[in-house]
């Protein structure tokens, strides 16, 4: 793993901080890779329930590395796309933290993710058109599905900032925190820690899924997902546990 990026894992919940606090965290091709190799290993191992995302020094991150772009650079994974994620998110729950910037492929990083919580000072947008680029990381597309399509215009065509507040208001981010953002985020996903694994990985897969899903078909395509976790032992217990008035013991199974 790269310097550049930092990766712990407690209490069932991986914390990956973006770790350029002098370039504001800007995305670089090294950066991004170890992202997706982190989101790899969250993906793959039963112990890692939720990941947290978030950059060092009071900052998410403020979109690519222009000046790597400038040198040929691209910042992106070959499965995973910009910021080994934008391309291919998790199958398990993630969670953006985000402090100060989240611009440009920073904002398109939030977008996704599964949630986000914010500190009262953040700072998100897509000011592409002001460099004469383009939100080609996800941001077009996530960004009209996430607000309403005309804040969305404004925001893609103006290039102007918006706050905490305001992101709240849209509904686009979940909480802001009163402090930094990662004591925060911790705390929402314990929450979901505390829940049925499988439970929660099929809610995620049946949200993001059902988007594409017409209305004649969805019902029948929701079906499809729902034995592994009528007839998970995870299912038994859970009920178990609430006829005995105790916390459920997760398997994963």
């Amino acid at each position: 793993m790269t310097d550049e990026l930092g990766v712990d894992v407690r209490d069932g919940v991986m914390v990956i901080t973006m770790n350029r606090p002098d370039a504001r965290n800007a995305m670089n091709k090294e950066m991004a890779e170890g992202i997706a190799q982190a989101l790899e290993t969250l993906d793959a191992d039963p112990e890692v329930r939720v990941a947290i995302l978030t950059g060092a020094g009071g900052h998410f991150c403020s979109g690519m590395d222009l000046k790597g772009f400038l040198r040929g650079e691209h910042p992106v994974d070959a499965k995973r796309g910009f910021g080994g994620l934008v391309l291919q998110p998790p199958v398990k729950p993630l969670i953006a933290a985000v402090d100060g910037y989240a611009l440009a492929g920073g904002l398109e990083m939030v977008l996704a993710c599964d949630l986000v919580v914010a500190s009262a000072g953040a700072k998100f947008g897509i000011p592409e058109t002001k460099r004469g680029l383009v939100a080609g990381a996800g941001g077009l597309m996530r960004l009209p599905d996430q607000i309403p399509v005309r804040i969305a215009m404004e925001l893609a065509l103006t290039g102007n900032l918006f706050d905490a507040e305001r992101a709240l208001g849209m509904g686009l981010i979940n909480r802001i925190s009163s402090g930094p953002s990662l004591e925060a985020a911790m705390e929402l996903a314990l929450e979901i820690v505390a829940n049925g694994p499988i439970a929660v990985r099929v809610s995620k897969q049946i949200i993001t899924q059902s988007r594409a899903w017409s209305l004649d078909t969805r019902w029948e395509k929701q079906n499809e997902y729902l034995p592994e976790v009528l007839h998970s032992a995870d299912a038994r217990e859970g009920a178990l546990a609430f006829a005995e008035k105790r916390k459920p013991n997760w398997r994963g199974e």
